[in-house]
Order: structure tokens, then C-alpha cells, then sequence
């Protein structure tokens, strides 16, 4: 039997690492061994399986004790960063006191430019809409006038367009006949104009 568990491929490897590789490895070793016949038993290498648990158990006082000094470590340190937290939390909560005191003035200051800064906005605001309201009405009135103009503008071209030419006056189809007047006018004759 001894010859099986010598050339047993599924053997664990040479115990290496810490305590938990070493417990892995023990459960491996367990996991990988072969199956008695007709029983939940298994055939494991004895010595092999002691070993690897001895040097887990050799290996776990170490480790608790790193894991120990961590956690001191990690408590201290946080301590000692809550304590640094606290002073500065008081620290700073003494400099806002001091500020406070020291800043009423500028704090009733502000509030001052703040209501003094609402008001102008209040009266630009008021401003801007009367002026326009105020452009609104003088547009309006002089789209108002606009319109009629362009109205009586459009009425007297339509006049225009609608009456014929009147006909030329008598006296100037007479004129344009005859080619004189009836002698109602003196004839303009230029070589006459130096007896007058």
C-alpha cells in the first residue's frame, strides 16, 4: 500500500508559504485523494497531510501575532488621527468665533450693500419697463399715423388711376387750330420790340 501513496500523482506539493497555503494545500491533498471502495473513506498520505498541518500550526502563531501588532497599529493610528481631527476641528471652530466677532460690521455692511444693490435692480427693473411701455405708445402712435398715411396715399394713386385725363381746355384747341390767338392778345413780334 505504501507503493500507491509513493507514486501517487495527485500528491501535494512541498508544504511553501504561509499558514493559509499550507491549510489549502492540506485540503487539496484531501480533495485530490482516491476513493476507497464502497466507502465515503479516502486513501491520504499520512505523514505528508501531518506535515503540512504541523507547519500551518507552526506558522500560525506568527501570523497572529503580525496581525495583532496590525491591528494595534491600525488603532493607534487611527486614535491618533482622531485626535488630530478633534484639535483642528477646534482649532478652526475658535478662528470662526474670532471671525465672527471681528466681521459683524462687514456682515451689517453687506447686508446694507446687499438691500442698497435689491433696490437699484428694483428701480432699473421699474425703469426699463417704463421706458418700454413709454416706446411702446410713441410705436404705436406712429404706426397709427403711419397707417392712415399710407391709406390716403394708397386712396389718391387709386383716384389717379381711376379718373381719365380731362380733356384740354377750348382756348388751347382754339390756339392750336387757328395758330394765333383771336386777337385778343397782341402778337409778339420780335422786330417790333424796340418801339415799345
Amino acid at each position: 500500500m505504501t507503493d500507491l501513496f509513493d507514486e501517487d500523482p495527485f500528491a501535494p506539493p512541498e508544504p511553501s508559504g504561509d499558514a493559509e497555503g499550507l491549510i489549502r494545500q492540506a485540503l487539496d491533498a484531501v480533495a485530490a485523494a482516491r476513493a476507497m471502495p464502497l466507502s465515503a473513506s479516502v486513501l491520504v498520505a499520512r505523514d505528508e497531510l501531518v506535515e503540512l498541518l504541523e507547519g500551518a500550526l507552526d506558522r500560525l502563531p506568527d501570523e497572529l501575532r503580525q496581525a495583532r501588532w496590525l491591528l494595534k497599529e491600525r488603532d493607534e493610528f487611527i486614535a491618533q488621527r482622531k485626535r488630530e481631527a478633534e484639535t483642528l476641528l477646534e482649532d478652526v471652530r475658535a478662528q470662526a468665533e474670532r471671525m465672527v466677532q471681528r466681521t459683524e460690521i462687514v456682515r451689517q455692511a453687506n447686508q446694507v450693500a446687499q438691500r442698497i444693490l435689491d433696490d437699484a435692480r428694483e428701480e432699473a427693473r421699474r425703469l426699463r419697463h417704463e421706458a418700454e411701455d413709454f416706446c411702446d405708445q410713441k410705436l404705436a402712435s406712429f404706426e397709427i399715423v403711419l397707417d392712415r398715411t399710407l391709406k390716403t396715399v394708397q386712396a389718391g394713386r387709386e383716384k389717379l388711376q381711376a379718373t381719365p385725363a380731362p380733356p384740354p381746355p377750348a382756348a388751347d384747341v382754339a390756339g392750336a387750330e387757328g395758330g394765333m390767338d383771336n386777337g385778343s392778345g397782341a402778337f409778339f413780334d420780335q422786330d417790333d420790340s424796340g418801339r415799345w
